[in-house]
């Protein structure tokens, strides 16, 4: 069996750019990319903690250090520069890998800086029923 698992996340990073004349995609510092295990290319999903607007597209790394995140194409109607956004990567995973998975989360601040990245175990919280 393969499940759809959280392997990575930016949390809260700001919208710095929105450009509708574009085929589509989410533009996002590489160094971000990295830090959350988000390979160029790879579908992701955005949600806007603004108006609940989620999308799926594409990342596509901007230069390492540039602090953009910028939503191209039609999802620039819905987000625009300033909103706060979670950006989040999901794998398909076996129940042989899921042992191994270790998601990691990227927090930012205001200047989309990076503060800390924590990579998270996927045990119960103690207290928790199984």
């Amino acid at each position: 069996m393969q499940r759809l698992m959280c392997k990575g996340k930016i949390h809260r990073a700001r919208v710095t750019e929105a450009e509708l004349d574009y085929i589509g995609s989410v533009t996002i510092d590489e160094k971000l990319m990295k830090e959350a295990n988000i390979k160029p290319y790879e579908m992701v999903q955005i949600a806007n903690l603004k108006n609940a607007a989620r999308w799926k597209t594409y990342a596509i790394p901007a230069p390492e250090g540039s602090n953009r995140i910028c939503l191209n194409g039609p999802p620039a109607n819905i987000f625009s520069p300033g909103d706060l956004v979670i950006i989040l990567s999901m794998g398909l995973i076996t129940d042989d890998e899921i042992e191994d998975l270790q998601p990691r989360v990227v927090f930012v601040d205001e200047n989309i800086e990076i503060t800390s990245v924590e990579e998270h175990d996927l045990h119960w919280p103690e207290g928790v029923k199984q």
